[in-house]
């Protein structure tokens, strides 16, 4: 969430058209009752671009953004050390300001991946400190009695259909909160707004765009709101709804009351002083509250007088039995090297006591031994129960028997993933685009190819690039018949084969840790840059480029960088992963493999549950991009695997993310204009 007036948005902005025709909003026309198009979540869609142009004279005027933190620091006397958050902090305005005044210990945190994004892309510019990540102001991902101060600025609360989940909002920040510590809200006052608001409005943006306003007030004490911005070359380019709940001075000290806080005060009105100075909406005239936390320290649980450790037991592969995966099929010195660097990594973990299993033949009497010492476990076996890949659905399956918490996918996620051209279908089925592709099943000799070369073979079962060499790209008839036979020689004749068509684009990673409905990371997408790989060589990251460690490796020198794609094609693979990442019931962290087609349009590749979780892997590339450790990585998927267990939500609402669909419609459609589908 953000700040927000009722110059807000209810939808993404679509793919820039081409020309005056080619607009594709379609407006409602009149609307005599706003309620009917208020969703009871337009709060996930609605903070985007547009947002930024819109309520521009008032977020984006740095002016104005002085003076607030001029007077909220004034009215807090805030030491220089304090620890404070700016929940829903949008683009991360007041969160900056305050480190360009030498405020070191400064958290961000917005429902909006765009204006999150944004905040982080700005800070890093400017070299600031603040730390930004995304999540639900009712589940926080922060330790109790861990904050000195608490701002939720811009009028940034009320946004949701119920006030009991602004009462959870502030009972979230209660626990957050030291004691005697204090929350502010610069809050819009809705006795004001019920007198004064424009039923309704228009005001130019800019020379390009102006937006038409529509206000009606709701039953429930709501301002229900309507915008529809033009561009005047284009046309309308959307049109959208939103609610916001008016607080009066009496109905927000009750409420602060009821979540426990106490010594409610308020400190005067504030106006901003806006350069277009015409239609302010909700930000016109907003009021300051404090309230104060009159709580003890949450005590230390204590076990025989000692404090209460939690134990999170890692399982690994087997050393003594074969891996069909690895380079000789089995464990060698750089894998023994890639686990003495996780166990070095947990000593920076505090909160947790590790203890180690790989012994497959007594695991499951290990685990029935143990199990009562087992806070949660770690399940790193991603070469599969006795080092079998088929059997990596085994070791969740164990503890799924045993009802021992555990880390990563369940075994039905295991099952759907390890199943390439499963994936496919169902990615298909939710409009999700995938590459062309041919299934050649065990018994096939003859097969029909329908579709044109260059393309890829693949084992339609498996991960790890197993299978995957330069080999495998194929340019002409007789190439394929030798990369099927290659592949059906070393990996067996009783196993199906994925033809695919190759695409010739960006090769993409998205990452993801946490979990729908509790605190979820979209990392930054990561490209492999194949900028210094030899001519001639196919720009795949195959099983040359993750298994062979010899210096002459031409595929040695591939590195993953930040990826520089459109911010529309970004869009869609974060939201399409998102989906993803439910629909395939994925849990903790996953990983999704992308590649542009030679257009630009992003297609799906595969789906990783349990990916690689080496020092190294594309997962660790991605949040050392994100400013994130590779300790701070194992702890976060710890967490979000601990919060799922014992912080599970009765409310959760399952719909995290807008449906990207007709974002991968108009990107798709754009890049293809023949109006290929795949």
């Amino acid at each position: 969430m953000s700040s927000k007036n009722p110059k807000d948005k209810q939808t993404k902005p679509q793919a820039k058209p081409q020309t005056k025709n080619t607009n594709k909003i379609t407006t409602l026309g009149p609307v005599s009752d706003l309620s009917k198009y208020v969703t009871h979540d337009w709060w996930k869609k609605i903070f985007d671009a547009y947002y930024l142009k819109t309520d521009g004279d008032v977020i984006n005027d740095p002016k104005i953004t002085e003076t607030e933190i001029t007077l909220f620091t004034k009215i807090l006397n805030l030491p220089k050390e304090s620890k404070i958050l700016d929940l829903c902090c949008g683009q991360g305005r007041h969160s900056m300001e305050l480190a360009r005044r030498g405020y070191k210990e400064v958290y961000g945190i917005d429902q909006s991946h765009y204006l999150i994004q944004q905040a982080k892309l700005v800070s890093k510019k400017e070299n600031l400190n603040p730390r930004f990540q995304k999540g639900d102001a009712r589940k926080l991902p922060y330790a109790t009695d861990f904050f000195d101060q608490v701002l939720i600025l811009g009028n940034s609360f009320g946004y949701f259909e119920t006030t009991d989940d602004d009462l959870k909002v502030l009972r979230e920040v209660l626990r957050i909160l030291k004691p005697g510590a204090r929350i502010m809200l610069d809050l819009s006052d809705g006795e004001f707004l019920r007198k004064s608001y424009q039923p309704r409005s228009w005001e130019w943006i800019d020379k390009q765009y102006f937006v038409v306003r529509e206000r009606s007030l709701s039953p429930d004490g709501r301002l229900l709101s309507r915008e529809i911005i033009t561009d005047v070359n284009k046309g309308v380019v959307d049109d959208r709804f939103y609610g916001e709940r008016l607080y009066t001075k009496d109905s927000i000290s009750k409420l602060l009351t009821d979540a426990g806080y106490s010594n409610v005060e308020f400190h005067g009105n504030i106006t901003p002083d806006s350069q277009r100075n015409q239609d302010l909406g909700m930000m016109e005239q907003r009021f300051l509250i404090t309230a104060s936390v009159d709580k003890a320290w949450t005590p230390v649980k204590a076990k025989k007088g000692e404090p209460e450790e939690k134990h999170v037991f890692v399982i690994f592969g087997d050393p003594k039995y074969k891996d069909p995966v690895k380079p000789g099929a089995a464990f060698d010195k750089d894998d023994f090297n890639t686990i003495n660097s996780f166990k070095n990594a947990l000593q920076d973990i505090t909160a947790y006591k590790f203890s180690y299993l790989n012994n497959h033949q007594t695991l499951y009497h290990d685990l029935e031994r143990l199990k009562d010492k087992i806070t949660i476990v770690f399940n790193l076996c991603d070469e599969g129960f006795y080092n079998n890949p088929r059997y990596e659905l085994h070791v969740p399956a164990i503890l799924e028997i045993l009802k021992i918490p555990y880390t990563g996918g369940n075994p039905q996620c295991l099952a759907y993933c390890y199943d390439k051209s499963l994936v496919r279908g169902v990615a298909a089925e939710m409009g999700i685009p995938v590459a062309d592709a041919y299934f050649i099943k065990p018994e096939d000799q003859i097969y029909d190819l329908n579709i044109g070369f260059p393309v890829i073979v693949k084992p339609n079962f498996g991960d790890s690039s197993y299978g995957i060499t330069a080999k495998s790209v194929c340019y002409t008839i007789e190439e394929l018949d030798k990369a099927i036979s290659n592949l059906r020689i070393n990996i067996g004749y009783e196993k199906p084969i994925l033809v695919e068509e190759y695409l010739t684009g960006k090769d993409l990673t998205q990452g993801i840790i946490g979990n729908p409905g509790h605190t979820i990371t979209v990392l930054p997408i990561i490209e492999e840059d194949y900028s210094e790989l030899p001519e001639g060589l196919p720009k795949i990251c195959g099983y040359e480029a993750k298994w062979d460690m010899s210096p002459d490796n031409p595929y040695g020198v591939l590195k993953s960088i930040p990826a520089v794609i459109p911010e529309d094609t970004q869009k869609v693979i974060e939201e399409s992963s998102l989906r993803l990442f439910e629909r395939l019931e994925c849990r903790d962290y996953a990983r999704f493999d992308w590649r542009l087609d030679a257009k630009g349009a992003p297609h799906l590749l595969e789906t990783n549950p349990n990916p690689g979780w080496c020092f190294d892997g594309h997962l660790a590339k991605a949040c050392k991009i994100a400013g994130i450790s590779y300790s701070r990585m194992i702890q976060m998927i710890i967490e979000a695997g601990e919060d799922r267990y014992h912080g599970a939500r009765s409310d959760y609402n399952p719909d995290i993310v807008p449906d990207a669909s007709k974002l991968l419609d108009d990107e798709y459609k754009k890049a293809n204009k023949a109006g290929k589908k795949s």
